[in-house]
């Protein structure tokens, strides 16, 4: 049920051998992630429950699922981007039946995440799954 783009992830991950290069790899993806722009960082988009401050805004085309974010936290970036690959241009319908956590942890997320991090990669997903639940 991944997105192409999820699976390339995947793949690319594959090859990576330690967590170091798996950070940089994230951290990365995070400086690639489009600007947000200023407008939409207001607290309706504001996740609760992240170290960091994190910014979600849902984009609806077409009964398409797709978002835009931020942080200020360039890992945190990076997850968005991450949470993008897997859900940008799923049918609304389908975004609640994604199981988030069985997907991240193909990348081996759950091992290499604080506790803090898991929190607010686990309040990003609620928040997707609540944007897509109130747009369906």
């Amino acid at each position: 049920m991944a997105s192409p783009a999820f699976e390339e992830i995947v793949e690319d991950f594959a090859f990576l051998d330690d967590w170091e290069d798996r950070y940089a790899t994230v951290i990365d993806m995070g400086k690639s992630l489009p600007d947000m722009d200023p407008a939409l960082k207001v607290p309706a988009t504001k996740v609760e429950g992240c170290a960091s401050q994190v910014w979600l805004h849902p984009e609806i085309t077409d009964g398409r699922f797709t978002f835009s974010g931020d942080s200020d936290a360039m890992i945190v970036k990076g997850l968005i981007a991450v949470l993008s690959a897997l859900y940008t241009d799923q049918p609304v319908s389908e975004v609640a039946k994604i199981d988030a956590a069985a997907e991240l942890a193909r990348l081996g997320l759950n091992e290499a995440l604080s506790a803090q991090r898991s929190n607010g990669l686990r309040a990003m997903v609620e928040r997707i799954r609540q944007y897509a639940s109130e747009a369906a």
